[in-house]
């Protein structure tokens, strides 16, 4: 049966992008998708490290939880704790999940610094998609 996910984050342009993309590309006969609660832009740090591993978000846009208030969930997967705090109640059956990762757009430093950042926490949210999948099966 296929399972919808929603991912939440602040900005919805790093973490919760990543997320949508590892989980989209692992899963295709499911359905994942991301928001923010203060929607901004896609990243491209973000952008330029899903490359890395094959995985294109370049196309995808920052989007408001607001667009999916009436839909219904299996999954809403909040990986920051501001999305955390400020998540709305969504309908139906969703499970509620946290997973709290650093904000990779928050480190200070040359390119090489910053990107190694996103790539820290690329990885992680990757690590983190695969143990919740192989739990699911």
């Amino acid at each position: 049966m296929n399972k919808k996910i929603l991912i939440l984050c602040t900005g919805n342009s790093c973490r919760s992008q990543i997320a949508e993309g590892f989980f989209n590309h692992y899963r295709n006969d499911w359905e994942a998708y991301s928001a923010g609660v203060s929607p901004s832009r896609v990243h491209p740090m973000a952008i330029e490290v899903m490359n890395e591993v094959g995985i294109d978000i370049s196309g995808k846009r920052s989007k408001s939880v607001e667009e999916f208030l009436k839909e219904s969930f299996d999954y809403v997967i909040t990986v920051c704790d501001d999305a955390r705090e400020s998540c709305p109640i969504f309908p139906g059956k969703a499970e509620m999940i946290h997973w709290s990762f650093t904000d990779p757009d928050k480190t200070i430093g040359s390119r090489e610094e910053r990107l190694i950042a996103f790539r820290k926490v690329r990885d992680q949210i990757d690590e983190k998609i695969k143990d919740f999948l192989n739990r699911e099966k």
